[in-house]
């Protein structure tokens, strides 16, 4: 078991500004760090993250959300286990998945996308994260609950709250009173739209969550409440970083970008190896129920262990030359990736799979080729370097681009 004291803290400047050289120094020559300030075991290798998430034999839970988000969302499926847990999913699954995902939803994710990209196809320029990747997912997501999306801006404050209390790694008190009234906040926001959708249900995702039932079972309000913060937040992050990333890594390739503009059925290619490559959530966190034995040594029971994907999805184990972006790689199956069966981590793997994969997939190929049609000749602007921040979560600050107006 090695100290933080052999790399750059994950609390550093250094860290914050590139964490890939950290990466690779904890997979080589600590692959387990008991981290103090976060009081924190840190995973770095592929294989051990897998083990982490896959936990075939019980020895990791999700009670760390029990502190970790349930301040912010309230009490959400992420820490249910067993039948509780099968039971809650099986109510919120069927939307983001099948017939409900492409009839129903589909339409919605086509239309929010292009409402925002009408507002700057005309002009030439834009910034693909300020005018696009941020409004997109939480748009969708609104517009998917029957929300007022003119109540954007409070949505994106809430979630932004949230993420930054999920990744306030340092116990900053402002961040986590913050976090703290945005859970009130949002309370107040939702439950009197949850009873009115009780007594007058509409054809939205927050009427079928309220009317779900399975094996005697329904969402309380609390339930429905802390499942669409939830889904906010992480449906809004994430996917907000992927489709900046994704656009990001094609333009600093041009001849990669040049084959999805060409072939669009490379949109999902593109799309795992962004999540690979770059992806928007770097850190998930899981609690051990007995000790156990990873690369390095062995973690106690009970503590929290911090699994660092960004880490594990470059590990050259696993991945040929995993620095390279490279969407025709095939170390990486597509088919796959966006499923419980995926290879790579950015989604997590087992029971507590990303329940929103799929949705994020339909998001991000509709988003991708909607602004890959509209604007051609696309082109970062001259003399811009891409600058990621986050250290929980990743992506582009911004991301100016200029294309040849639509006439």
């Amino acid at each position: 078991m090695s100290t933080a004291q052999q790399v750059p803290d994950i609390l550093s400047p250094e860290f914050a500004a590139n964490p890939y050289p950290a990466y690779r120094t904890m997979r080589d020559s600590a692959p387990l760090i008991r981290h103090e300030a976060t009081q924190s075991w840190i995973v770095s290798r592929y294989e051990d993250v897998e083990r982490v998430f896959k936990d075939r034999g019980g020895q990791f839970t999700t009670e760390n959300y029990d502190w970790q988000i349930e301040p912010v969302h309230g009490r959400t499926i992420l820490q249910l286990s067993g039948r509780e847990h099968a039971v809650r999913r099986a109510l919120v699954a069927p939307a983001f998945r099948g017939a409900d995902l492409q009839e129903r939803f589909l339409p919605v994710i086509e239309r929010n996308s292009r409402e925002l990209i009408d507002a700057f196809r005309h002009t030439g320029r834009a910034d693909l994260v300020a005018d696009y990747a941020t409004r997109f997912p939480v748009n969708v997501i609104a517009d998917m609950l029957g929300l007022d999306k003119a109540d954007h801006d409070r949505f994106h404050g809430w979630y932004t709250s949230v993420i930054a209390f999920l990744g306030n790694l340092s116990g900053d008190q402002q961040v986590a009173a913050a976090g703290a009234r945005t859970r009130v906040e949002f309370a107040e926001y939702m439950f009197p739209i949850i009873r009115e959708r009780r007594e007058k249900p509409g054809d939205d995702l927050l009427s079928t969550l309220c009317a779900a039932e399975v094996d005697g079972v329904r969402m309380s309000d609390e339930d429905i409440k802390a499942f669409c913060s939830l889904l906010l937040a992480a449906g809004g992050e994430t996917t907000d970083k992927a489709i900046a990333g994704i656009f990001a890594n094609l333009l600093a390739h041009p001849d990669q970008l040049a084959a999805v503009r060409e072939d669009r059925s490379l949109i999902p290619r593109a799309f795992a190896e962004t999540l690979r490559y770059t992806p928007p959530v770097h850190m998930i966190m899981r609690q051990t129920a007995t000790d156990v034995t990873l690369s390095g040594g062995t973690i106690p029971a009970g503590a929290t262990v911090t699994c660092l994907i960004g880490a594990a999805n470059r590990d050259e184990s696993r991945y040929r030359d995993p620095d390279r972006f490279d969407i025709m790689r095939d170390d990486l199956t597509t088919t796959t990736a966006f499923s419980a069966a995926a290879d790579h981590l950015a989604f997590a793997l087992g029971r507590h799979f990303c329940v929103g994969a799929l949705l994020a997939k339909v998001e991000v190929e509709t988003g991708v080729g909607q602004l890959l049609d509209a604007l051609p000749g696309l082109r970062t602007e001259d003399g811009f370097e891409v600058v990621e921040r986050g250290v929980f979560t990743r992506g582009p600050q911004s991301l100016p681009v200029r294309f040849t107006p639509a006439a």
